[in-house]
């Protein structure tokens, strides 16, 4: 089975003090990368996915804001999309892309939790792709309702077990590599 590692909006915004801090980015983006090294040790393709934050604003600081987080760095011959909507599908070449690669499993993990990955997982399902959801590549930040805050790790389990099984199969990193190669890659 020919699969699609997609990495989502891993960008240096997500790691900056101010509004786009997430909850403990540096833990997600470490899981990340290891999926990463698996899909890059069997040479398969990878696509990461970049929003386009601060679009208007080419000053020194968004632009590096906007940039890739160095430890997820795209490589020679991987592939970059740009993206403006939370769906990583939406007005960009995903889909173009995933049939060009043949794509029959989609492995993701990226920022946010509770917007961009959770759009693009069930997008995924509107073009018929099963997804590995790694959660722990994952992350997000608290939000805030009606007054209430809700905390970061709430908001990202209330997501990964709405998207668990009917969008996705949701698991850790770990998980993910403990299963025998021929189921993990079927």
């Amino acid at each position: 089975m020919k699969r699609v590692l997609i990495l989502i909006d891993i960008q240096n915004v997500y790691f900056e003090e101010g509004n786009y801090l997430l909850y403990q980015p540096q833990r997600a983006v470490e899981k990340a990368f290891e999926a990463l090294e698996v899909f890059r040790g069997n040479n398969e393709p990878v696509i990461h996915v970049g929003h386009m934050f601060y679009k208007e604003d080419q000053s020194e600081s968004a632009c590096h804001s906007r940039e890739f987080y160095h430890r997820v760095q795209p490589q020679d011959g991987e592939y970059v999309i740009w993206k403006e909507k939370p769906s990583s599908f939406l007005n960009t070449q995903l889909a173009e892309m995933l049939e060009k690669l043949e794509a029959q499993q989609i492995v993701i993990g990226g920022m946010m939790s509770h917007m961009c990955v959770d759009t693009t997982v069930r997008a995924c399902q509107d073009y018929g792709y099963p997804v590995i959801l790694l959660e722990d590549a994952c992350t997000t930040k608290a939000l805030s309702f009606q007054g209430d805050v809700i905390e970061a790790e709430v908001v990202h389990k209330a997501f990964m077990a709405s998207l668990n099984g009917m969008f996705a199969d949701v698991m850790t990193v770990d998980e993910w590599k403990a299963m025998p190669k021929e189921i993990r890659e079927s």
